[in-house]
């Protein structure tokens, strides 16, 4: 997100802020099914017979997600045939009109809240605390009249400079989403243009409102695995989780930084008196990307180049392999290794630390492996790499015409376990844990867990992948970023390399000058 093109950001709460869109489509649930099940009954015949069941997944997304209550109980119940009265805001929760109803849906919502409490993305609020300390205002919408309630339960009022609400659009008269008033209402409230605010939202008709109403950019969180949907409905971007996401001054591609080789002087005088700490990637890096995982192997000279340059400096592989894995591949002793995007981090000194969150996600990585498995296993070309905490997809042997099925294969995988988040790198998806850690963070990990006080060390890492993008990001301000170049793509790093054989003469480069050459 490039942060000087725009002045504020408005956020949906349910589903984008707060994991209450599970909580909204239980009570959305429970509503309609009751109420199918009681009117079949009156009629004489079965439910199933009857009325097609609210489901919860595309009736959910369809009639209900991000609308006015009483809308979402008209739009489905006429998705079945049924037509009732209105009603008024004041009828009883229960009665059968679509306020009666509607009000008894939130009867249930608030029940759900009080006895579970709620759960927050983290991710969002680290965003949102991001843009507050860079001067960006921001909004919460909802078409919810229990947005404050919610926002007081989780702590989270004081992250806001405006909020828009069911009840506010009541007072209001303003139309619900997919009209683009509530968002409009917030910029305005802001005193900020569209043309210079974003819009965050999880439902079709938020951020299909988000480009009715001409805002600068909308970002659409796909939690259900239906990212196309957003894409055709007005998302500029999509993203499974906004942990994804960063601000960024300058976006610049690979194609347009400088060459690492041809700015050796200028790296040199970064260097200066300190000394560099080097964290590289592994595939695509050390090794050229190969067919098969497996077939990667480090060739001799690189092997030689690491080593020589672990010799006078701290050098740590960081991959996403498993952390066993990649210290077999490797084979030195000398460095650190952090496996599996930073999970499972182990050194020469016996240094070892094991993210205790990513243990939580293990049971639902054995499903969602057992199940890729099952899937994919008619998918020639396929090959399915499991990691102690990640499944790795790779398509790069599959036939155009079945790569879309593995594709679908992993998002309806991902979309049965939210607890999973879909990543990608080059030919390959992957299902990792939905928690904030990532290769940036296990970089900043390790500068502190070896005492690699920024006074005294620089870091530097080398990688060519999506993935390193988190790490190039962690060190934009204290450290070097050097990426390896395949496709043009956006880059938080500041100098390139054209492929293999430059970063073993970059790191032979780094050696030479630590051995002895600085200042010369």
């Amino acid at each position: 997100m490039p942060q000087r093109t725009f002045d504020a950001t408005i956020f949906d709460l349910d589903g984008v802020v707060t994991q209450t869109a599970a909580v909204h489509a239980a009570a959305w649930e429970k509503l309609f099914n009751d109420y199918l099940r009681a009117r079949s009954e009156e009629e004489g015949k079965p439910m199933e017979e009857n009325y097609r069941p609210f489901d919860t997944g595309e009736d959910y997304r369809r009639y209900v997600d991000g609308k006015p209550r009483y809308e979402g109980v008209k739009s489905f119940l006429e998705s079945r045939g049924i037509q009732l009265s209105y009603g008024d805001p004041g009828d009883a929760p229960g009665t059968e009109t679509y306020t009666g109803l509607g009000n008894r849906k939130n009867q249930l919502f608030r029940k759900i809240i009080e006895e579970e409490g709620v759960t927050v993305f983290s991710s969002t609020v680290e965003l949102i605390q991001q843009l507050r300390e860079e001067g960006v205002q921001t909004a919460v919408v909802s078409s919810s009249k229990n947005c404050a309630h919610i926002l007081e339960t989780a702590k989270l009022s004081h992250l806001f400079d405006v909020r828009v609400d069911g009840i506010v659009s009541a007072e209001l008269g303003l139309e619900g989403k997919p009209a683009p008033d509530i968002f409009l209402k917030a910029a305005e409230m802001l005193g900020v243009s569209p043309e210079r605010s974003v819009v965050v939202e999880d439902a079709i008709s938020g951020v299909e409102a988000g480009k009715r109403g001409g805002f600068a950019f909308v970002v659409g969180v796909d939690r259900t695995g239906h990212p196309e949907a957003l894409r055709e409905h007005g998302a500029d971007i999509v993203v499974g989780d906004l942990g994804e996401l960063s601000l960024e001054e300058d976006l610049r591609t690979t194609a347009d930084i400088p060459s690492a080789l041809d700015h050796q002087d200028e790296i040199q005088r970064r260097i200066g008196t300190r000394e560099p700490a080097v964290f590289l990637d592994y595939d695509g890096t050390l090794t050229p990307i190969v067919d098969r995982p497996e077939d990667a192997v480090i060739p001799p000279d690189m092997k030689e180049a690491v080593r020589s340059l672990a010799r006078v400096v701290t050098v740590a592989v960081v991959s996403g392999r498993d952390r066993e894995d990649v210290q077999n591949l490797v084979g030195l002793d000398e460095i650190y290794y952090a496996g599996s995007h930073g999970f499972d981090i182990a050194g020469p000194q016996g240094a070892h630390i094991e993210n205790d969150m990513g243990s939580d996600f293990l049971p639902a990585l054995d499903e969602a492996e057992a199940e890729l498995r099952g899937s994919t296993n008619s998918i020639s070309g396929v090959l399915l790499e499991r990691k102690r905490f990640s499944i790795a997809v790779h398509y790069r042997l599959v036939s155009g015409e079945d790569a879309a099925r593995v594709e679908e294969e992993v998002k309806r995988v991902a979309a049965l376990h939210p607890e999973l988040r879909r990543g990608y790198g080059k030919m390959v998806y992957e299902l990792q844990p939905r928690i904030d850690w990532h290769k940036g963070k296990a970089v900043n990990w390790l500068l502190k867990a070896l005492a690699l006080d920024l006074t005294r060390y620089l870091p530097i890492y080398v990688g060519d992948d999506i993935t390193d993008e988190d790490a190039f990001r962690t060190l934009r301000d204290k450290g070097i970023g050097v990426v390896v170049r395949d496709a043009k793509r956006p880059t938080g790093a500041q100098f390139a390399l054209e492929d293999v054989q430059d970063v073993r003469t970059f790191l032979g480069i780094l050696t030479e000058y630590q051995q002895g050459g600085r200042g010369q």
